[in-house]
């Protein structure tokens, strides 16, 4: 009898103890998550039926489609280049590119807020979508999107070679490889000194490897655009001095410009400007970068070459580039979000660098950088999915050489390159 009454006991404390734990997951907010960024709700998703309904604005919005509201018939629609969908308040049938689609749960209005069946309409748009019970959570994986994607070719080692991570093959032979996820190859092999002279070896390691011509040529080849990229750094003060010296600008714009027939556009990145400066220092900097490239970008657009510039991040310590007069100048800024003191980079630094850059520069312009040695295959996703999400341009990848075989195949899910 004293056992019996024991189990019970124990059966009743169990029961009492582990009631809360579940109510309390229950009640726990639903988080949904697009590779890997979260969105955010001002009305919290509802489960349903068994179905996770979110507020529709917000997740259309976050996936990048155009977004409709027809108060009279209290109808919602989405559209993008290939899909639309149209959901009505309380009907059961849902249209995706006109076809009749039976929904298990209808759109309802909540708080103001008009909720609809996630799944569904995320995979209506191609979307990978999983259900993560113990947290509930929900994450989504969009499908490739097209976007330009560079390439920084830098001479490294046997281990970190560029030509073999791009090509798949040793050099000199060429091979399809990884060619069909990057569409144009930044090469890294030019610098400039104080006078204005351009170098092909420098100080920092940037240099032109031998037989450089047959990198031009295998990027041909496997259709790939190439773009020269002047690297010079200001720890010593050679960006600066250089800037000072009128004589010294104009040579090296001359230079520039003699060596860019061989490629299809250029690409400044220049370093470290602005570090130490502030107030009219600070501005007298970033003018002379301004002139600078005003200097270059004539000729350039004479030429129909293209002028990207490689710039630190607004949110870096480095703020010796005026992103709104430089931006109204150059093709394209590729914002190096990254360098911000963990790995991988932290999603909201890098959100703040696309946001911050975003309030001068416009969209179709800017491409996001990804520090490989930072990043991670599962977190390459997520740096590409910011560029997604605000719909830029495309993404930079630093560098060849340094990517392996799981963030190549990462990047082919998540990217279409454009070209």
């Amino acid at each position: 009898m004293k056992r019996a009454l024991l189990c019970i006991t124990l059966a009743f404390i169990i029961v009492s103890c582990t009631t809360p734990i579940a109510l309390a997951q229950e009640n726990k907010a639903i988080s949904v998550f697009i590779d890997g960024l979260p969105v955010v709700f001002d009305v919290e998703p509802v489960i349903q039926d068994g179905r996770t309904l979110v507020p529709f604005r917000a997740i259309a919005e976050a996936l990048g489609v155009e977004v409709r509201w027809d108060g009279e018939t209290q109808t919602v629609s989405t559209t993008n280049r290939k899909t639309s969908v149209k959901l009505q308040i309380g009907n059961n049938t849902a249209y995706c590119n006109d076809t009749p689609i039976a929904l298990d749960v209808p759109p309802i209005i909540l708080g103001g807020r008009t909720l609809i069946p996630l799944r569904f309409f995320s995979e209506a748009y191609s979307c990978k979508v999983e259900w993560d019970e113990a947290n509930r959570m929900v994450k989504i994986t969009s499908p490739p999107k097209e976007m330009s994607v560079i390439g920084f070719y830098a001479l490294g080692d046997s281990r970190t070679s560029s030509w073999t991570n791009l090509f798949g093959v040793p050099y000199p032979e060429t091979a399809v490889g990884n060619t069909d996820v990057i569409g144009k190859l930044a090469l890294g092999w030019y610098s400039l000194d104080k006078e204005g002279n351009l170098l092909t070896r420098s100080r920092t390691g940037w240099q032109r490897p031998d037989a450089w011509e047959m990198v031009l040529t295998a990027a041909r080849e496997y259709n790939l655009k190439t773009e020269m990229v002047i690297h010079v750094t200001d720890g010593d003060g050679t960006i600066s001095s250089l800037l000072t010296n009128e004589d010294a600008m104009t040579k090296a714009v001359n230079d520039i410009i003699k060596e860019a027939v061989l490629y299809q556009g250029i690409n400044l990145d220049f370093e470290g400007l602005g570090y130490r400066d502030s107030g009219e220092q600070l501005l007298a900097i970033q003018n002379a970068f301004n002139k600078f490239v005003r200097l270059l970008a004539e000729p350039l657009q004479n030429m129909e070459l293209d002028l990207s510039l490689t710039l630190h991040p607004p949110n870096s310590a480095y703020r010796g580039y005026d992103y709104k007069s430089l931006g109204e100048v150059a093709d394209r800024i590729i914002v190096m979000a990254y360098d911000y003191g963990t790995r991988p980079e932290p999603d909201s630094f890098v959100v703040q660098a696309v946001e911050q850059s975003l309030k001068d520069v416009p969209k179709e312009k800017l491409i996001l950088s990804i520090s490989i040695p930072s990043e991670n295959p599962e977190s390459i996703v997520t740096k590409v999915g910011i560029a997604k999400r605000y719909q830029l341009n495309g993404i930079a990848l630093w560098r060849l050489g340094l990517l392996t075989d799981e963030m190549w195949d990462a990047l082919r899910k998540t990217v279409k390159v454009k070209r």
